[in-house]
């Protein structure tokens, strides 16, 4: 794609159900915070030119010094200061670009495992819809049910699909969703869901199962595991 492509990285979230006092993007996975494996697979894709970190302030100079420096990343263009929800966050990722950027990679902090077949496809699809993410088809049976827990209806399972990041927009689209939000005051559990609100077309992209957000101490033992396969397999 001759365009230019910006890859915003939240990570300013306190992850309490980590049960631990580093904050998640610091946890250290085979010697090297998690932070740090997340920047390395858009560092080395060559469709990525910028990356920009969204930490919290109090936060910029442990970043620097623990995720940025030892690894000498020539893609990180800068820290920016995250707020106090993850789409205000974003917000200000997407407040902070120039003009001449084309697509918007926006890739959870502390998802370390994606891949640059996935990055690719994702692009891919934006380029041709406006708007795409990346996702998995649920596995298990789904059920909705009422405020008392008993179940009212069961979806059918083939139509579900359990959405990762990264999520990616041309600049304009998510733009535009997210100063809609500003004005409506309406909040979202991700970014796609601003888009469709506007009435776009998001693109679903096959994602991986082992694309995993670190959230619990069972993810980061699971995220153990994953890591020694790949450096058995390499």
């Amino acid at each position: 794609m001759n365009s230019k492509t910006v890859v915003l990285i939240p990570a300013a979230g306190k992850g309490k159900r980590m049960d631990s006092t580093v904050k998640k993007p610091y946890l250290v996975l085979a010697d090297k915070p998690v932070l740090s494996h997340t920047i390395e697979r858009f560092e080395h894709n060559s469709t990525i030119d910028d990356i920009f970190l969204i930490v919290h302030k109090s936060d910029f100079e442990v970043c620097r010094n623990i995720v940025i420096e030892p690894y000498k990343y020539k893609k990180v263009r800068g820290l920016i200061p995250g707020g106090e929800t993850r789409q205000e966050s974003v917000f200000n990722g997407l407040s902070a670009l120039t003009d001449d950027v084309d697509y918007v990679i926006i890739h959870d902090g502390v998802r370390p495992f994606i891949s640059d077949e996935i990055i690719t496809k994702c692009l891919e699809a934006a380029a041709e819809w406006g708007a795409s993410v990346a996702a998995v088809p649920v596995k298990e049976t789904i059920k909705f049910a009422n405020e008392d827990q008993f179940i009212v209806q069961t979806p059918n399972r083939d139509l579900l699909w359990r959405v990762q990041t990264p999520q990616v927009f041309r600049k304009t689209v998510i733009e535009t969703a997210h100063k809609s939000v500003i004005q409506e005051g309406n909040g979202a559990p991700d970014d796609a869901t601003l888009v469709e609100r506007l009435g776009f077309p998001v693109k679903l992209v096959m994602g991986s199962y082992k694309n995993i957000k670190l959230t619990t101490p069972e993810d980061m033992r699971f995220a153990e595991t994953i890591i020694n396969n790949e450096n058995a397999e390499n």
